[in-house]
């Protein structure tokens, strides 16, 4: 081709479509990545040949620089030619001569050309006031000529780089996100921009301009167990479909369109169309992860400014055992062991969900690398841990989606690998298979006080579609994988076969609704036979039809379907009535012994689990005595789990299974000690309390929750009335309930207390006495939901919002 120099540009033109054509023996078709690379080589022959024509040598003043495609060597079958002609002290009407000839036979030949002519202080200045211009620069390559004005060039652009970055980076990181409001999400776009769209090329670009800020490494580690190949592969790939798109289209094109992906798919050796789209999630998501964590790391690597650099180095504050927030981030703490504690990712998790803030990608490594198997069945924590993430709401998404990412939820729950990145059989699905199960789990979380076991809800919410990307009926296999899931986390029995019937009939309820007539009896007789007439069950299916249909997409949960489901829920209701009404926990004997001698006495002892403890509460029984235990024990960092309240005669006799917060339980005496004097009026636990969490969250209203708190009412025997709160647990919350109990002079005569990770379903039997009226039982409502958690108020413009129907 260096021959025919003075025929133009034609011979890059035919050459270029040679390489397009292949697929014979003389000329066999190239893969992707080969055709980047021969194009690579061919438009840089066709360039330094023009070059040396037009006498751009060495000491020529003149430079030709790539930047763009060319400048990355990723040269695809249509990309625009980016290039600079750089000048030194040459005059102006032989630069304008070489630009002329240079450029006229690459338009002559119809070559996309996007060109400029400077001087390095020139391109230099256009770098400094334009970020995209910038970005394009750090990418420049020289081509021919004067290598030392090149690397002028090159250097300058990556010096002004760093040194402006600290003053450039919020309106890269605005750029950067309005590119992603306008073209979406490849993952989950089912005609994506792959060069512009979040988890696309343009990301990797933005990774690689912070590396050369010398912010954060251009490819962060994953961890060893990386689905899909870890970052450079997904760059690779994205690389290999943007190729073909380009070759099936025969032109420039960054979107994927559907008409061409059965083409391009087979072209690669993916598959299908389906096949294709799994492909371009899992590596789009991967790309998202990384930029996150790019973008998270570069931020805190930033100088900081003014009185901010003489602040002292951020504090390590506990969150649970082993974990600490350090810079915005959660992270381990110095003394934490994860290769002798499996337990130790899922509080991570939980953490990270609960606080807000992102999980460190060290922490993440360090985990993945270092942390073993959980055994089976899972203990009792590891499993709340779980309950507590997925009751975190949307946070849940954004951590599932990490631990994903960086190989760890596989490895807590190895059936997933089937649904990640699943692509949706039919349109009126907005996600991927892995990721509706997230957004359902978020949904199901806002219902979870419409149900009496919110830790069933949230793992049915988690597992209703794991059957699918399985043969057979996705409800039948999910419910068979349910079982042995269930198993794993250390279910009861009960729970298990719950769990598994869950899954099996999630879509009976819509299903049933939609498409058979309520008013036969024939109906209602059928789910409650499927049911087993089990009462719970139907509320369970209820509320998680809810969460699945919003979770499905956008107007596939409303009025109509809302009205035919719940009148078929009343229907099955009715014919399954009778339920029983809660019970009080019969009291050992070795206790009702201890009771009836008298006396303070508090005693612990190891629980079920690793880290759980029961502490029994044996004093006389006064209005505020179940308000200063449960402070006390809080005041010590400990959790309760759940309580079973009784009284023996003049005594109370309370059991608290608790689990420590950090390290370990304080001394039995210690919490003995500080109940005597919480009695005696010594010590004001809920003030205590009230303050530690005004310090932990700041200023403002407080813990929001993710789902209205619920309040039933319900006749007991004997006079007395049963009130049950179904709510999310905050720092302390059962010390506020005794107290408004006790304030509201409401005798507790026995409690049944249970946190079900970040949800708590408390059971009192209350005596009301002779002013048991409806008006008093409106107030003490009032009073117990006012310390509770609230949702957080509906924005104005979300004000309106009826889409749950």
């Amino acid at each position: 081709m260096g021959n025919n120099q003075n025929n133009g540009a034609a011979d890059l033109v035919r050459a270029r479509a040679q390489l397009l054509e292949g697929g014979h023996p003389r000329n066999p078709r190239l893969d992707a990545e080969s055709l980047r690379s021969a194009l690579v080589d061919l438009f840089e022959l066709w360039l330094t040949g023009k070059g040396a024509e037009l006498g751009i040598g060495p000491d020529s003043g003149l430079a030709l620089v790539a930047v763009g495609g060319l400048g990355r060597r990723e040269m695809l079958p249509y990309s625009d030619l980016d290039l600079v002609l750089l000048h030194d002290d040459v005059d102006p009407a032989r630069v304008a001569e070489v630009a002329d000839q240079l450029w006229y036979p690459l338009w002559d030949a119809h070559i996309k050309l996007d060109h400029s002519v400077r001087t390095v202080p020139q391109a230099l200045r256009v770098a400094a006031d334009d970020i995209p211009a910038a970005l394009g620069m750090l990418e420049a390559r020289h081509i021919v000529g004067d290598a030392d004005l090149s690397n002028l060039l090159i250097g300058g652009v990556r010096r002004e780089w760093r040194t402006s970055i600290r003053t450039r980076f919020d309106d890269l990181i605005a750029q950067t996100r309005t590119r992603w409001q306008r073209s979406g999400e490849i993952a989950h776009r089912a005609e994506p921009d792959l060069k512009n769209g979040r988890g696309g090329l343009r990301d990797i670009q933005l990774l690689d301009a912070l590396a050369i800020a010398q912010l954060t490494d251009a490819m962060p580690g994953l961890g060893p167990d990386v689905p899909g190949g870890g970052l450079k592969h997904a760059h690779r790939r994205m690389l290999d479909v943007r190729t073909e798109l380009h070759r099936v289209a025969g032109r420039a094109r960054d979107q994927l369109r559907a008409q061409d992906a059965d083409e391009i798919g087979a072209a690669l050796r993916i598959g299908d169309r389906f096949d294709l789209a799994r492909t371009l999630s899992d590596s789009a998501r991967t790309v998202s992860y990384s930029v996150d964590v790019g973008l998270r790391t570069a931020a805190n690597a930033l100088p900081r400014r003014g009185l901010a650099r003489l602040r002292r180095m951020p504090v390590r504050r506990p969150i649970d055992e082993g974990v600490v927030e350090h810079a915005g981030e959660v992270v381990l703490a110095r003394d934490a062991r994860p290769q002798r504690d499996p337990g130790l990712i899922l509080r991570v998790a939980a953490s990270s969900a609960v606080t807000g803030l992102p999980m460190s990608a060290t922490t993440l490594n360090r985990l993945s690398e270092d942390a073993p198997e959980l055994r089976e069945p899972w203990p009792k924590d590891a499993l709340n841990d779980l309950l507590v993430l997925l009751g975190a709401g949307r946070n849940a998404i954004g951590v599932i989606e990490a631990l994903d990412r960086t190989g760890l939820w596989g490895r807590l729950l190895p059936e997933w690998g089937a649904v990640r990145d699943l692509p949706p059989r039919d349109a009126i699905h907005t996600w991927t298979v892995d990721r509706h199960l997230m957004e359902t789990v978020a949904y199901a979380g806002a219902g979870s006080t419409r149900v009496a076991r919110p830790d069933l809800l949230a793992l049915g919410a988690l597992l209703h579609d794991i059957g699918k990307g399985r043969a057979g009926d996705h409800s039948v296999v999910g419910a068979e994988l349910a079982t042995h899931i269930g198993r794993r986390l250390g279910l009861w029995p009960s729970d298990v076969r719950t769990l598994s019937a869950i899954v099996r009939h999630h879509l009976l309820l819509p299903d049933t609704a939609t498409r058979r007539d309520l008013a036969d009896p024939a109906t209602v007789e059928h789910v409650v036979t499927a049911l087993d007439g089990d009462v719970q069950l139907l509320e369970l299916l209820h509320t998680l039809a809810e969460a699945d249909s919003l979770a499905t997409g956008p107007g596939v949960w409303g009025d109509w379907k809302a009205s035919l489901i719940g009148d078929l829920v009343r229907r099955c209701r009715t014919v399954m009535r009778g339920d029983e009404l809660p019970a009080p926990e019969p009291i050992a004997p070795e206790l009702l012994a201890k009771a009836a001698a008298g006396g303070v006495h508090v005693e612990l002892q190891p629980g079920d689990g690793k880290h759980t403890y029961t502490v029994t509460v044996i004093a006389p029984d006064s209005p505020g005595l179940l308000s200063d235990a449960a402070g006390v024990l809080a005041l010590h960092s400990l959790r309760v789990l759940s309580a079973a309240l009784g009284v023996e005669g003049a005594s109370a006799v309370d059991t608290f299974v608790v689990t420590p917060r950090f390290g370990g339980p304080p001394d039995a005496g210690l919490l003995r000690q500080e109940l005597i004097r919480a009695i005696a009026g010594d010590l004001d636990p809920g003030a205590v309390l009230a303050k530690r969490e005004r310090d932990a969250d700041g200023p403002g209203p407080g813990p929001y929750a993710q789902a209205q708190p619920r309040v039933l009412w319900s006749e007991a025997s004997e006079g007395r009335v049963i009130l049950e709160l179904r709510a999310e647990d905050r720092l302390g919350l059962l010390t506020r309930l005794a107290a408004v109990l006790a304030e509201a002079a409401a005798s507790v005569r026995w409690a049944k207390v249970v946190t079900l990770g970040s949800a708590v379903v408390d059971t009192f039997c209350l005596d009301l006495g002779a002013g048991d009226t409806p008006e008093r039982r409106a107030a003490l409502e009032r009073s117990v939901l006012e310390v509770v958690p609230q949702p957080a108020p509906k924005k104005p413009e979300e004000a309106g919002d009826s889409a749950v129907g």
